[in-house]
């Protein structure tokens, strides 16, 4: 990967949707990739040179990325992927907003575009039956579906779909102990039953299809394009979600109009805040939540806020700071 971006770089970020909305492109496709330094390098260069943020990551599975941009800019990647022979039909979805998410731009290679830390799963050749959103309604409305909600517990503690069942994991490496711990023993659950699954843009849950075939199960689908696609192509009249949809940037969620949601984040623990968390004694912006007020050391008080007051200044002066970004499994 290119070096992190100069000050003067950085900047330029920070500016570069002020005369017109920003783009939000997440994307992802499982396919083998070789060659992976020379793409990446490759990468790295172009979005450099389009103005683009955000992060992408490549293995040999795949490629999954969220950047943003001007509208063009955005275009223009797009259609630099179309032309790559093992790119093209690359599963995106678009939002907007009035300033940009993300403030450096990282191409890394992974193991995998999501982590599982399964050996032998290939999504690349074996997953599930992929669901268009607008059927995703009548096949979670079957009263013999199973539904589950692959995200991580804070995610779905905002917002799901009725009947989902909650791994309640914490990451999505938990996910197949929670499919062989849990799932597999509930006296409903059979090789043959009907399974579907979902998350925000579509890559966990076509992954965890890949290892619920690999144990054999048989009926087994997924909401194509995630949550954000559901949102992109459900009338609000028809759309079954309730609450928010949590998302790895500084919007933290989003509504069902991808508008950004009334979440806040906390920067100490990373957690998702609703506005009744901002009224907390246990509340203070960049140092603890209710969430996580007491769990920290006091060296950790010190970084936070050492950290909130760089903040401050950088808002002052009229720049995001840099260290506010989300960091979760995505």
């Amino acid at each position: 990967m290119g070096p992190l971006m100069s000050n003067s770089r950085e900047e330029e970020y920070a500016r570069s949707c002020n005369d017109e909305k920003c783009i939000i492109a997440s994307f992802y496709k499982f396919v083998p990739i070789r060659n992976l330094e020379k793409l990446r390098n490759s990468l790295y260069h172009i979005c450099l040179d389009l103005g683009i943020s955000g992060t992408i990551l490549l293995a040999d599975e795949g490629i999954n990325g969220t950047i943003a941009g001007t509208k063009n800019s955005v275009k223009d990647l797009y259609q630099w992927f179309c032309d790559q022979p093992n790119l093209n039909g690359l599963k995106i979805k678009y939002s907007e907003d009035t300033s940009v998410p993300f403030h450096r731009l990282k191409v890394r290679i992974k193991r995998e575009i999501v982590t599982m830390g399964q050996q032998g799963i290939d999504p690349t050749t074996n997953v599930g039956n992929y669901v268009d959103p607008l059927d995703w309604n009548s096949l979670i409305k079957e009263d013999n579906t199973i539904v589950i909600d692959t995200r991580n517990h804070y995610e779905v503690e905002i917002g799901t779909f009725d009947k989902a069942l909650n791994p309640r994991t914490n990451s999505f490496r938990e996910f197949p102990a929670w499919v062989t711990g849990t799932l597999e023993k509930m006296p409903d659950i059979h090789k043959d039953s009907k399974i579907a699954m979902f998350c925000t843009g579509g890559i966990r849950c076509e992954k965890a299809t890949s290892y619920l075939k690999d144990r054999g199960y048989k009926n087994v689908f997924h909401l194509e394009g995630g949550i954000l696609k559901y949102f992109e192509d459900v009338s609000d009249e028809e759309n079954l979600w309730n609450g928010e949809c949590f998302v790895f940037d500084n919007r933290v969620s989003l509504k069902k109009d991808l508008q950004p949601g009334e979440y806040l984040m906390c920067h100490a623990c990373r957690m998702p805040l609703a506005q009744t968390d901002l009224g907390s004694k246990k509340y203070s912006p960049g140092l603890h939540c209710p969430k996580c007020y007491g769990t920290h050391s006091e060296k950790q008080i010190k970084r936070f806020k050492d950290r909130q007051r760089q903040m401050e200044l950088s808002n002052l002066r009229g720049l995001k700071h840099l260290g506010g970004r989300a960091k979760h499994d995505s």
